[in-house]
C-alpha cells in the first residue's frame, strides 16, 4: 500500500483497509508528497516513485509484491505534454512500471507503452513474462466512501447481470467492442442494449459497461444502477477520472462547447467516476488525461476476465489495458474476486 503523510484521509484509508485484509505493516509504504492531485513529474519521480521503491527493495518485498494500492490524496496525474506523443500519466499507470525499471529496463515517456498482460486471459500473473506492478486506488469522495467500497468488495456475489449500453446501432469500435464483450458472457447473465435508449435504473448489476457523458442521448449524471457487492464499471470517457473532489451537488456533466465553460468542473464538462462509487460499485475505471478510445480498457476482456473466469479485479482491469505509462486508473480493491 501506498500512503500519502501530508493527506489525513490518505493514512487513514490505509490503516482501514490493512486492517481489513491483514496487511502487515512492512507492506505499507507512507510517502511525503503533495497531496495535489496533480503533480509535476520531478515530483513523481522523487516524492513517488523513488521512495515506493525504496519501500520495495530495503523490505525485499520487490519479488513478491504483485499489486500496488494507491489511495485517496495521492497524487493522481503527473503532468507533462498530452497527445498520442506526449508525457502526461497517470500516477498509477507509472507506478506499474515500476518493477520493469527497478530491474534496469528502459522505457519512452512519450506516449503509451505496450502492456505485455494485455488479453492474455488464461495466463498467470507471471513475473518473467510480465514484468509489471498491477496498481489500483481507494479512492471516493471522501473517507467513507472509500470504506463502503472496500466493505463491498470483502463479499463479493457472483450473481446479478452485466449490463452493457451502446450508444448507436453498434456503428462505432467502442459499440462493436461492448456487443462482444456481450457474446462472450453468458447470456443469462448480460443485456446488451442495441438502440440509442440509455440504460438507467437496473437492479443486480454485478457490471455496467457504456459511453457515460458520450452518450448524447444521456441526460442523467447519475445511473440509478443497484449495484450488488463487488459489481465493476467502465466507460469510454476521456477525463472521468481527472479528480476525486466532490463537485457542487447540482452539477451535472455538459459539453465542450465554449457557451458550456461555466458549467465544466475542474476543465472538463465530462462525468465522473467517483459517482459509481458512491452509487455502490466495487471496481470503476477511469483517465485523468485524454486515452484515446483505443487505450480505453476493452469490455470484451474486462468482463469475461472478470465474470466468467474468476480473475480478480486488478488482472480482469489490467488484462484490458492494451497499454501502460498512460492515462488509466483502476479505482478497486485489486483482491476482490467473484470466482467462478
Amino acid at each position: 500500500m501506498v500512503a500519502n503523510q501530508a493527506s489525513p484521509v490518505s493514512k487513514s484509508i490505509a490503516e482501514y483497509y490493512a486492517r481489513k485484509r491483514g496487511v502487515p505493516a512492512r507492506n505499507v509504504c507512507y510517502v511525503h508528497t503533495s497531496a495535489a492531485e496533480h503533480v509535476p513529474r520531478p515530483v513523481y519521480e522523487q516524492q513517488l516513485a523513488q521512495p515506493v521503491a525504496r519501500c520495495l527493495a530495503e523490505r525485499k518485498l520487490t519479488e513478491s509484491i504483485l499489486y500496488i494500492v494507491t489511495t485517496l490524496g495521492v497524487p493522481l496525474g503527473v503532468g507533462g505534454s498530452q497527445g498520442m506523443n506526449g508525457t502526461a500519466a497517470s500516477v498509477d499507470s507509472e507506478l506499474s512500471m515500476l518493477y520493469f525499471a527497478m530491474r534496469g529496463g528502459k522505457y519512452r515517456l512519450e506516449g503509451p507503452y505496450p502492456n505485455p498482460f494485455f488479453k492474455k486471459l488464461d495466463e498467470k500473473l507471471d513475473r518473467a513474462r510480465f514484468p509489471i506492478y498491477l496498481v489500483t486506488r481507494l479512492a471516493g469522495y471522501n473517507f467513507g466512501a472509500v470504506r463502503d467500497l472496500i466493505d463491498r468488495g470483502l463479499a463479493p456475489a457472483n450473481q446479478g447481470t452485466v449490463f452493457l449500453d451502446q450508444r448507436d446501432a453498434g456503428e462505432t469500435t467502442g459499440d462493436e467492442w461492448l456487443r462482444d464483450a456481450a457474446i462472450r458472457l453468458p447470456q443469462n447473465r448480460v443485456v446488451l442494449e442495441e438502440s440509442t435508449a440509455v440504460l438507467y435504473g437496473r437492479k443486480n448489476v454485478i457490471g455496467y459497461g457504456g459511453w457515460g457523458s458520450n452518450d448524447k442521448n444521456r441526460t442523467r449524471r447519475w445511473s440509478g444502477f443497484q449495484f450488488l457487492p463487488g459489481a465493476i464499471v467502465t466507460e469510454f470517457v476521456s477525463s472521468n477520472g481527472r479528480t476525486f473532489e466532490r463537485p457542487p451537488e447540482r452539477w451535472t456533466f455538459s459539453t465542450w462547447k465554449k457557451e458550456d465553460e461555466g458549467k465544466w468542473f475542474k476543465g472538463s464538462p465530462q462525468s465522473l467516476t467517483a459517482d459509481y462509487v458512491e452509487e455502490g460499485a466495487t471496481g470503476v475505471s477511469g483517465h485523468v488525461y485524454e486515452p484515446y478510445l483505443r487505450y480505453c480498457p476493452r469490455p470484451d476482456v474486462l468482463f469475461p476476465a472478470y465474470v466468467g473466469k474468476g480473475r480478480n479485479l486488478a488482472e480482469s482491469y489490467y488484462l484490458s489495458l492494451p497499454a501502460l505509462s498512460w492515462m488509466n486508473i483502476v479505482v478497486g480493491d485489486p483482491l476482490v474476486r467473484l470466482g467462478r
